[in-house]
């Protein structure tokens, strides 16, 4: 997420009450989680053991709950509760705007744009020329959708990150920074629900098309010429290369690399990277060809043990000590 404009860390430091260790000239250009950062950005951590991910990371300005050595050209901001100040600071800079009419004065439609009844979009969205908006399908604030986009009814476009952090007394949720990009010749089946990225992007790529009922997580990349059928659901931050093709049901957790014309057949469950080119099948799904032998084999199962030779002169089972017996 990219600040309005630049602000120093001097003033950044006075507003969550932090102590500055390393260079206090610098300037934050934005806000972003561990997996996202980039040179001018602000990340935070409050785990000891990823204070080091943090610092190596590109982030220029690091919030830790502890003294840790910092590298030069960077600053570190020393205070009690870090996740507190980093979702602060993302609250104050892209404040919660409740919406209170179907189209708000600030979004942008492009020309040869159909925007169907119902149809409710938020601040500062921008949707490019000749798309086609259908029926109840809400766009909520700083989504960015090309040209020639079509979404169908009832969708929900940019919606808040399912994103919380667990303390002893329950979960407090992430504030949602981030947007959702959607680019030209993109296709989004009704009932389909896109989460906007909790401090980057939520990024679908051009000419990529989705079927009916398909959740896309908080900040999951798809790349261009994506084929995803019915009922997919991808978890948060995974990325999935060019030409990828998902069969109905397919769940993919978070975190994952989907590599280029991956394909994964219909209910399968994704718990790992997938290497490009290769089709794939299962729970956990694995390469085609390994999932139809071993069920292959599993058919062949009950045969198998029954041309087995008995076995005879076993012990007799124990007796159930909750039924009891002699």
């Amino acid at each position: 997420m990219n600040f309005p404009h630049p602000i120093p860390v001097k003033e950044i430091a006075a507003k969550i009450n932090a102590t500055i260790i390393g260079d206090d000239t610098l300037l934050a250009n934005g806000i972003n989680e561990i997996h996202k950062v980039r040179p001018g950005d602000i990340t935070f951590s409050d785990v000891k053991k990823y204070f080091q991910k943090s610092i190596d990371s590109a982030a220029t300005i690091i919030i830790l709950n502890e003294v840790a050595d910092c590298p030069k050209g960077k600053a570190l901001l020393i205070c009690e509760k870090p996740f507190e100040a980093y979702d602060g600071l993302v609250r104050e800079n892209r404040p919660f705007v409740a919406l209170n009419s179907s189209l708000h004065e600030s979004a942008k439609i492009g020309e040869g744009t159909i925007i169907e009844p119902n149809v409710v979009i938020g601040k500062d969205v921008v949707i490019g020329d000749n798309c086609h908006i259908m029926a109840n399908t809400v766009i909520y604030s700083n989504a960015v959708i090309g040209d020639r986009v079509v979404i169908e009814s009832n969708c929900s476009i940019s919606t808040k990150a399912f994103y919380f952090k667990k303390y002893p007394e329950g979960f407090q949720r992430w504030c949602s920074g981030g947007r959702t990009i959607i680019e030209d010749d993109v296709h989004i089946g009704a009932g389909s629900t896109i989460a906007m990225g909790v401090s980057g992007d939520t990024v679908i790529g051009k000419g990529s098309k989705l079927d009916c009922q398909i959740q896309l997580g908080h900040g999951v990349v798809l790349g261009k010429n994506c084929l995803l059928a019915a009922q997919v659901g991808i978890g948060g931050k995974t990325i999935l290369d060019d030409d990828v093709v998902l069969y109905g049901q397919v769940g993919i957790a978070q975190n994952l690399h989907i590599g280029k014309g991956v394909v994964v057949l219909a209910k399968s469950g994704v718990s790992k990277d997938l290497e490009a080119g290769k089709t794939y099948f299962g729970y956990p799904a694995q390469e085609v060809r390994t999932s139809y032998r071993e069920l292959a084999a599993l058919r062949q199962l009950p045969d198998f043990l029954k041309r087995l030779p008995r076995v005879t002169n076993l012990p007799p089972d124990p007796p159930d000590p909750q039924i009891g017996g002699t």
